[in-house]
């Protein structure tokens, strides 16, 4: 899906304006979206930047990944995630330690993985969303 399928508020390359600042007060529309549904992601569990998008039918992984880098601080950030299950560049060690404390499934990695760091076991992680969410975006 690309940036164009967003609401305009939303895609600021679209309006010509610079990137929203991520400390003023008023949050975009679409970004204050997107947080609420990493909010709703119970513990222990995850969603992909698709699977956000999908549920809120509007943007797309690009939209929700962006959203999450300029917001996402304030949110359960670790529990929205690549669906390859690799942990974020740059992040790995912090969300590690989440996903350890809520027993977020986890696939061990192999001698051959770079920095032997595991992956999302995301046949068993992966959240849909379900009866708890209903209602609530």
């Amino acid at each position: 899906m690309s940036e164009q399928s967003l609401p305009e508020a939303a895609c600021p390359e679209q309006t010509g304006d610079a990137l929203p600042d991520p400390t003023g007060d008023a949050l975009p529309e679409y970004a204050e979206r997107v947080l609420d549904v990493a909010e709703l992601i119970p513990p222990g569990r995850v969603m992909t930047y698709g699977d956000v998008a999908e549920w809120l039918e509007t943007g797309g992984p690009r939209q929700v990944g962006r959203v999450m880098a300029l917001y996402g601080g304030a949110v359960p950030w670790w529990r929205v995630v690549r669906a390859d299950g690799v942990l974020l560049p740059g992040h790995e060690l912090r969300a590690l330690d989440h996903y350890r404390a809520e027993g977020t499934p986890l696939k061990e990695a192999s001698r051959a993985a770079e920095g032997h760091l595991p992956r999302l076991d995301m046949r068993r992680a992966r959240w849909d969303g379900g009866e708890r969410a209903q209602g609530h975006i």
